[in-house]
Formats: C-alpha cells, sequence, structure tokens
C-alpha cells in the first residue's frame, strides 16, 4: 500500500537533539512526528529495515517499517528517506547524472522469493535466477514477459526464472478477475499459462478498464478451452494468494510492472537477463 501518497513534505530540517543521539534515533524520531501530525494516523511500530550508506559524504539511505492505523484500518507500510543528522529529504537527486538516489534503495531478495511454485521456465537449481513482478494487462509486460519467458526456454538449464503476480488495479480492473484465472488455469495443469495469457488478444473480448467479472471469465474459457464457475473465481483463497503475492512486492518496494530482479538485484534496465545463461 502506498501509504507515502497521504503525506506530502519537502526537505526538512532535523532538530538538533542531543549531542550523542544517532542518526537513526533521529530520523525515526522525525519519521514518528511527522506521522503523527495527521489525526487518522495511529503509530503502532516504527523500525529501521534498512540503513545504507551513499556515495554522497556523509548521507544515509533508510527504508521505514510503518505499522499503523489509517482510519481505522491496520496498515503496514514501507517509507524511503534520506539523512545527514542534520537534514532529511523524501529524495535526493545526484547532481552529476540526475539520478534519483531512491534506485539505490531496493533491497536484495531473499531466498523467500525464489518459491518453486512461483518458476514458471528453466531450472530451479540454475545459477541464475529472474524473479518478475507482472501485471498481465501492463501494455509493456505484454512486450516484455513473453521476451524473458522465451529466452529462459531457450537457456532452461542455466536460468530459473520466478512470476509474482502484481495487478495494477488502479489502472487495470480487469487485472483482478485475469489473474485469479491465470492461477485456476494453472492449478489444473494449463502448461505454460503465463506466456499463454501474455500473448492472447484480450482487446477483442474486453478492455483493461472491465470490471465485469462474468465477461472477463467468458473470455477465458473460451481462450482456454475450461469451464472455470463464477463460483471458482471468487474463492477467497485465490484473493489470499494474489495478495500475497503483491506483499511479496512490496516488502522490496515494487511499485510498477514489470519490475525484475537478476540475482537478487533489481534491474532497472530490465535488459540484464540477455547476458544470462551465456
Amino acid at each position: 500500500m502506498k501509504l507515502i501518497k497521504f503525506f506530502t513534505f519537502s526537505s526538512l530540517l532535523v532538530s538538533s537533539l542531543v549531542a550523542n543521539t544517532s542518526i537513526d534515533t533521529l530520523v525515526l524520531d522525525f519519521e514518528k512526528s511527522r506521522f503523527s501530525n495527521n489525526e487518522r494516523v495511529q503509530i503502532k511500530d516504527i523500525s529501521v529495515n534498512m540503513k545504507k550508506n551513499l556515495p554522497q559524504k556523509d548521507w544515509y539511505g533508510y527504508i521505514i517499517d510503518l505499522d499503523l492505523k489509517f482510519a481505522g484500518k491496520d496498515v503496514k507500510a514501507k517509507d524511503v528517506v534520506f539523512s545527514n543528522g542534520e537534514l532529511i529529504a523524501p529524495e535526493l537527486y545526484d547532481i552529476k547524472s540526475g539520478n534519483p538516489l531512491k534506485d539505490l534503495m531496493t533491497p536484495k531478495l531473499t531466498k523467500a522469493y525464489y518459491d518453486k511454485s512461483k518458476l514458471i521456465a528453466g531450472n530451479v537449481n540454475a545459477k541464475d535466477k529472474i524473479v518478475i513482478f507482472s501485471d498481465p494487462l501492463c501494455p509493456f509486460c505484454m512486450d516484455y514477459v513473453p521476451d524473458v519467458i522465451n529466452y529462459v526456454k531457450k537457456h532452461k538449464d542455466k536460468i530459473a526464472l520466478y512470476y509474482y503476480h502484481f495487478p495494477l488495479l488502479r489502472i487495470h480492473p480487469a487485472s483482478n478477475a485475469l489473474t485469479r484465472l491465470m492461477i485456476l488455469a494453472k492449478n489444473r495443469g494449463i502448461k505454460d499459462v503465463e506466456l499463454k495469457v501474455y500473448t492472447k488478444d484480450w482487446d477483442k473480448y474486453f478492455d483493461s478498464n472491465e470490471k465485469d467479472e462474468n465477461k472477463i471469465l467468458k473470455a477465458f474459457n473460451s481462450e482456454f478451452k475450461t469451464s472455470i464457475t463464477n463460483d471458482e473465481l471468487k474463492n477467497s483463497k485465490l484473493k489470499l494468494e494474489v495478495a500475497d503475492d503483491i506483499k511479496m512486492g512490496e516488502e522490496v518496494l515494487v511499485q510498477g510492472t514489470p519490475t525484475v530482479f537478476i540475482n537478487g538485484e533489481k534491474d532497472k534496465s530490465k535488459l540484464k537477463y540477455e547476458n544470462l545463461g551465456k
């Protein structure tokens, strides 16, 4: 959940508290104070998830874990800030390259992301591992994901490809049903579901804004020659599985699709996979 959207702030001065107070404590105290200024927020817990030394002298990047009640609802979120102990900012840019320093703050994937059930191509024991978070109706994903799958299939002994559902429901509501249908079809033993879904012409049935799940279900059954029912599609376990995938993405600050990790590191270029398996 992008809780940060509820709060905006520019570079702000961190007050000098106690000479011996660590930067970590200053940052956490500042964040507590900032979020507490919103009457709809109740802070349950706040902690440093990751701290990173930046190339810029005496500056650090922080990923902050937030456990809150927002408007009466339990919310777990992450915030990224930068500080040198005197100033704190939500973003910094390298003055020479113009690159945002948030690009340096993506956590490295843990072994938990190499879940065998998420493997869609290649060899689970391969040294090189690719993890993709994707929305099946994201236009860029529809071009990109099949290329990656086909590449891994050509080097199936040397690469493992893991796929996580990350539907962007605000801009592609139809992904809600389509994502769950992918899971159902895979559970029924249909091979290469991801590749097939990404290469189908769904536009002849519905657009990405479609919210009528029956319309999407009918289209899916027609294309895959399946007989999935509306009751099966509404199974709460499917929603939980998709929610778990989204949570895995949010843990490593995935905000858009496709987001790609190569051997645990975020690949901003999305092209490093072309150097694997050779």
